[in-house]
């Protein structure tokens, strides 16, 4: 299968404001790439490129004073397979976790594991441990969540949102990595594109998306407590603690945008 990828996004800025952008594919699917998954800007500007600590491609850049448009279109090969079900995969005792899991069982700035640590076990602790567990995870928050982009809030806390019971994908994920790290389960958010293969219409107006990993059975596997089923196309841009690594834009600044548009289609 193939998938062309990519996004329109505007920002007017009051004065030149330094940027970090995570707007590049991850480099796990850069041999999956067709054509290049370049950023353009409008007016043109010099870009400074790392990866950080979580292996992301990352941008520095200053934004001018005045209106700043930042476009990407890709082609990506896909498996066309939907997300894997391994129904059998263990949980390790934390005495078995490799280092570098260990720090996605601290909590962090949107997710509270001190806040939500009681609330994790008296809902899940009587369940046995493994796939089973952190599916019962993503069933309950699938429930106790109600999905609107009205609901939408950058500052939203996982404590903020099992409480609140409104949010987006972000909020689904965080509370679900929230109590996955409660269970002793490492989990880490991730953000990327999700367009509506194989789904039956209407279909919302593009986005990104954001899911999680946990760690079961020495491996990663990927859960989404927003959609809760086995989606198709999905392709990974960054992973982190929380929101707050996989930022699409981080600004040193004021600035406001826009214009924002996602595609993800699949090529017939």
């Amino acid at each position: 299968m193939k998938i062309r990828a990519g996004y329109e996004i505007a920002y007017n800025c009051p004065q030149p404001t330094p940027m970090i952008l995570q707007l590049s594919v991850h480099p796990s699917r850069t041999p999956d790439l067709l054509s290049w998954d370049r950023i353009n800007f409008k007016p043109p500007l010099p870009a400074r490129t790392y990866h950080d600590s979580f292996g992301n491609f990352c941008h520095v850049i200053t934004a001018p004073e005045g209106r700043l448009q930042i476009t990407a279109d890709f082609t990506i090969e896909d498996s066309g397979r939907t997300d894997p079900v391994v129904a059998n995969a263990y949980q390790h005792p934390l005495a078995e976790l490799p280092p570098d899991v260990l720090i996605y069982l601290l909590g962090s700035r949107y997710c509270e594991t001190d806040r939500l640590g009681d609330v994790a076990w008296k809902t899940f602790g009587h369940l046995p441990a493994g796939w089973s567990l952190v599916q019962a995870v993503c069933d309950y928050v699938h429930n106790h969540i109600t999905f609107g982009y009205e609901h939408a809030d950058p500052t939203m806390s996982a404590w903020e949102v099992y409480n609140k019971r409104r949010g987006v994908c972000r909020d689904f994920a965080h509370l679900a990595i929230t109590f996955c790290r409660c269970l002793n389960i490492p989990a880490r958010y991730c953000t990327g594109y999700l367009g509506d293969i194989g789904m039956p219409p209407p279909y919302p107006p593009g986005d990104f998306a954001a899911w999680m990993e946990v760690y079961l059975g020495g491996a990663w596997h990927l859960f989404d407590p927003r959609n809760n089923v086995p989606r198709v196309g999905r392709i990974l841009m960054a992973r982190g603690r929380d929101a707050t690594d996989v930022a699409i834009v981080t600004s040193f600044g004021l600035c406001t945008m826009v214009g924002f548009k996602v595609i993800t289609d699949e090529i017939k």
